[in-house]
């Protein structure tokens, strides 16, 4: 019998817990920045929606009705109060999920009100900026984010902001369609070099082509009348911060993009002004806008909305002036992850954008997809298999995947609560709990820094995506989010939803408390033991990758109990309880444990006994 490693034995008792109790947060490390990326749990949240620590801003610094200042808590689309301060006081509760880092949305001063007359709605959410230097007033001050990261700083946590280079707010108009969205024209129908079409008068001569992206040469792009007639209405020519934004010929100026092809990058984002991010003005105006928001905050790393709609000569300038910058600031692991919205399984289109793009990690999109497909849904966990084998495809591999923020639920998308119900209308309240516990086990227990969503951890379920999904924390007074069934509990969004004894947010700190505890769990190789071609059983070993110890995680997708046996490493003669159903005992013959889940339900294992000194996870 292989001689076992006590403390090993005794730490794994310990953490060992078939019920599962929201454990106390973890004591800050010494040195917090020298965490990887895959070693956070990333919290998510809107500050809008969160909570309201300071009631004296929720109309920002504006006067007049709600169309001006954009206040209105009655109303989905509207500012509700949410601010810096209420998000600061409430780290206890953040930390206490087991989060270790925050994602927090766009701070940025926005447009307070935007749309036709009769379809307005309000910034909120932070994407309509105007002032790419300061707070917008309805979150608080300059001073009041800084608190918030000394604050998260000093538990050890980081604080992630997510920026936006794509677009700005909607100021600039066109004299050809003051009425409906001006549809795209290309760069081959309008260029650059005649007004009005191919036949059109010429201007910009000294302008060779956007591919050369030489800075004389962009400064021969003077008049921005190719496509349409672009001009910035009276009382608005200096509505944006820095000054150099309110230049018209620094954007595309092309109409609504189509979402594909050359639009993709060149077209107006629902009306957002396109910046001309393949200039080199451009390119070096927002390198110095974020680069100083890492030397005034020493933020920890960047979520970068509409990734995939920017000219990828701008990342591949952009991500690095941003490392730099904050490696300077004495930042080792600054994380930067791009959004780029993809519904589909495969990693390809993801992994271009860490090999061409310029980014050093992308949002998971391929991982929430298949969440969707096989626990919000009836795929076959083969899937799991599928998307799992893509790794390979990024720029380094699976030490690349294991740094993609994975997800289940967004702002965009949805709840993944919605998910469930959509495609399991019925289903009892027991089954969409379980269904969503088993989304959120398998992303705290499989590769990549797991992302929560503000809520989740409460219940909450949303109605759809975008507006439906942005339930408030603190007191709703939004009637289509009050009328929710919210999960694992009877209670409403109407009333603050901070209870850190909900069955989600127990299971939740639980399971991110394991996750931190056991480097595995975020570093550690996978390898697939059982997948079917039907909802059931999805099983993989991972392994610690300084001591080669095997960690087993099975997950049961079906509404069936699985008894089967697994494969495991030969050299691996016992296993202990870490989460979820039983699985201790020594092994049913080198090589097979067995295994016994009940439906929608997981285990997590980790072997008793050490391998040799000398043994690494396998190849």
């Amino acid at each position: 019998m292989r001689k076992r490693n006590p403390m090993l034995f005794a730490a794994l008792m310990a953490l060992a817990t078939p019920a599962l109790s929201a454990p106390a947060a973890p004591p800050a490390p010494a040195d917090f920045r020298a965490r990887l990326p895959e070693d956070e749990i990333i919290y998510f949240v809107l500050p809008d929606r969160f909570d309201n620590g300071d009631p004296r801003n929720d109309k920002g610094d504006f006067g007049g009705d709600r169309l001006t200042h954009g206040y209105d808590p009655t109303a989905k689309g509207f500012f509700h109060g949410g601010d810096l301060k209420g998000l600061t006081r409430r780290l206890d509760y953040i930390q206490g999920l087991g989060a270790t880092a925050i994602w927090v949305g766009p701070i940025f001063r926005n447009k307070p009100v935007q749309g036709a007359k009769g379809q307005e709605s309000a910034g909120y959410h932070g994407y309509w900026i105007t002032d790419f230097n300061h707070v917008d007033p309805h979150f608080g001050t300059d001073a009041d984010f800084a608190a918030l990261v000394e604050a998260a700083h000093g538990r050890g946590m980081k604080v992630y902001m997510d920026i936006i280079a794509n677009h700005t707010a909607d100021v600039i108009h066109y004299r050809e369609c003051a009425v409906s969205a001006c549809t795209y024209r290309s760069r081959a129908d309008y260029p650059y070099q005649r007004r009005g079409g191919v036949t059109g008068q010429p201007i910009n001569p000294g302008f060779t082509s956007d591919d050369d992206h030489r800075a004389d040469n962009f400064a021969q792009l003077t008049d921005p009348s190719y496509a349409y007639t672009p001009y910035i209405p009276k009382g608005e020519e200096q509505a944006k911060t820095p000054a150099w934004l309110n230049d018209v010929t620094l954007y595309h100026n092309r109409g609504e993009t189509t979402y594909r092809g050359e639009s993709a990058t060149m077209g107006d984002f629902v009306g957002l002004d396109d910046l001309m991010t393949e200039n080199p003005r451009v390119i070096a105006g927002m390198i110095e806008i974020f680069g100083d928001w890492i030397d005034r905050f020493g933020v920890d790393g960047f979520r970068v909305d509409t990734a995939r709609h920017v000219d990828p000569h701008f990342w591949q300038a952009f991500v690095p002036a941003m490392q730099a910058r904050a490696k300077a600031k004495g930042i080792p692991n600054f994380h930067i992850f791009g959004e780029v919205s993809e519904s589909d399984i495969l990693s390809g289109p993801l992994a271009w954008h860490t090999r061409e793009g310029g980014f050093p990690s992308v949002l998971d999109f391929a991982f929430h997809q298949v969440a969707i497909q096989t626990v919000a849904g009836k795929g076959a966990t083969a899937l799991w298999e599928k998307m799992l084998q893509g790794d390979a495809l990024y720029v380094q591999g699976e030490a690349t995947a294991r740094q993609l923020p994975t997800f289940i639920s967004n702002h965009d998308n949805g709840r993944f609560a919605t998910f469930v119900r959509r495609a399991f209308p019925a289903a009892s309240e027991q089954e969409v709990l379980d269904r969503v516990t088993l989304g959120h086990a398998m992303m705290l227990t499989l590769r990549g820094a797991p992302t929560l969503y503000y809520g989740d951890e409460q219940g909450f379920s949303g109605d759809g995506g975008d507006q439906d999904a942005r339930e408030d924390m603190f007191g709703s007074k939004v009637a289509i989010y009050n009328d929710n069934r919210l999960v694992g509990t009877d209670a409403t969004t109407a009333t603050p939803r901070f209870d850190p004894a909900h069955s989600l947010y127990r299971t939740i700190a639980a399971l991110a408390r394991l996750r931190t505890a056991h480097p595995a769990l975020r570093r550690g190789k996978q390898v697939v033991r059982a997948r079917s071609e039907e909802p059931g059983l999805f099983a993989l070993s991972r392994f610690d990758p300084d001591t080669g110890a095997e960690y087993l995680i099975a997950f049961n997708t079906s509404t069936a109990p699985i008894q089967t046996h697994v494969q495991v490493d030969v050299r691996s003669d016992a296993f202990v309880t870490l989460a979820g159903a039983p699985c201790a005992g020594p092994v049913a013959a080198p090589g097979s444990l067995a295994v016994t889940l009940p439906p929608l339900g997981y285990s997590l294992c980790a072997v008793r006994a050490l391998p040799s000194p000398s043994a690494k996870s396998p190849e």
